[in-house]
């Protein structure tokens, strides 16, 4: 069975389906379980719904639109989006209001119709990718962090604007949008993107940081020691260190005495981890040659979370690495997200390997058991840093 949500927004649902449109809760399924449609919307609450947009690889509706209804559709789609201008055009907010509330019902009809065909044709002409459960429960989160304001405002932050180096780029985020709107296929790899109309959370000045704070009292950091070293120790088969891995990498890897700073070893590191023809490690504790024979076929790796890229051989290592730590963070992040689903305190942003709670001060208590939750992954028990702060720059490191 296939059907189509009306809005993304639970205080506006609607369902498209047999034909009809339905408005009525009580003339709706009691659950949409094992029915397939396009994509997530935050009405939707069961879990065993099909989603045609994660098998199309984040492809848009045309781009997967079967030939026989490419210029059907291509009008249809043309007279959305002149609908949607002109509502922009007169300032209407969507967040107050449906937008195919606006629409008039017969069109509406015609798009939801052509939609479920085109939802019909990908699950039919495409098989899920091996990473599909994984990539469903991300793409749920990230719609859900899609649609919750971050708290952005100037309090206490007027160096800002004093100096000219970042009054500009603060006056624009203050003006801009106030959600992260999260591209899940911005990279092969699963790093995640943003789109562009999004609060720039990847790509910001640092100093910039301090005019996000968070809803409740605290943000509270999450990231891994040393994330993409201790990924490639654990598919050479060993164990995490309990410390910070640059310090054991001077200890165990690099020749006795020949690297004795901190700085140098991960300079040192990273320069191998990333040119397969460095030779700064001439030891065998991390295994890139087992590493890519495990999983590169000579034309495409893959991850442990069943991520299948096509790569060349120079970059397939690197890209191994990358893409499991990507993934790790992610997956960690929806684990929270339901460690959390009872409290007040909620997943606000992920930043690369970093995860960042929006926490209350009554429940502190739960800060252990966050880093807990983050630190044991599919890998081994990753070393967690932990940062707090009041707002997204001024953090300061946290021993719990």
């Amino acid at each position: 069975m296939y059907f189509q949500s009306i809005d993304d927004k639970r205080q506006c649902i609607g369902v498209y389906m047999d034909g009809k449109l339905v408005f009525e809760k009580d003339k709706m399924p009691a659950n949409f379980s094992g029915m397939k449609t396009w994509k997530y919307s935050g009405s939707l609450i069961d879990d065993d719904v099909d989603f045609a947009w994660i098998i199309a690889d984040g492809d848009d509706l045309e781009k997967v639109c079967p030939a026989e209804l490419s210029e059907e559709f291509k009008k249809v789609s043309a007279k959305l989006r002149a609908y949607k201008k002109s509502f922009e055009i007169a300032k209407i907010d969507f967040n107050d209001h449906c937008f195919y509330d606006l629409v008039p019902h017969d069109f509406l009809l015609r798009f939801l119709h052509l939609k479920n065909q085109i939802t019909k044709h990908v699950f039919e002409v495409r098989a899920k990718p091996l990473n599909y459960d994984h990539l469903k429960k991300v793409h749920k989160l990230l719609h859900k962090i899609k649609y919750q304001n971050l708290n952005i405002n100037s309090e206490d932050c007027r160096k800002l604007f004093v100096r000219s180096v970042h009054r500009s780029a603060a006056q624009k985020l203050m003006q801009g949008p106030k959600t992260i709107n999260y591209n899940l296929f911005g990279t092969v790899t699963g790093r995640l993107t943003t789109h562009a109309y999004s609060v720039p959370i990847l790509t910001m000045h640092r100093e910039l940081r301090q005019l996000i704070k968070p809803h409740n009292e605290w943000f509270l950091s999450l990231d891994y020691n040393g994330a993409e070293l201790r990924t490639a120790l654990a598919l050479s088969g060993e164990k995490q260190p309990s410390y910070d891995i640059h310090e054991w990498n001077m200890k165990n890897v690099f020749e006795r005495g020949l690297v004795n700073e901190r700085t140098t070893a991960k300079t040192l590191f990273f320069s191998w981890l990333y040119n397969p023809d460095s030779k700064a490690i001439k030891n065998n504790i991390y295994k890139r040659e087992k590493i890519i024979e495990d999983h590169y076929d000579g034309e495409h790796i893959e991850t442990i979370y069943g991520r299948k890229i096509k790569v060349e051989p120079r970059k397939a290592f690197n890209y191994i690495i990358q893409s499991t730590t990507s993934d790790m963070v992610v997956e960690k992040a929806v684990e929270i997200d339901k460690f959390l689903k009872s409290h007040q305190s909620f997943v606000s942003h992920i930043v690369h390997d970093e995860i960042v709670i929006d926490l209350a001060d009554k429940e502190r208590y739960l800060a252990p058991q966050i880093r807990d939750l983050f630190a044991d992954t599919r890998l081994g028990n990753y070393l967690v840093n932990l940062e707090a702060g009041k707002d997204y720059y001024n953090m300061e490191k946290l021993k719990v």
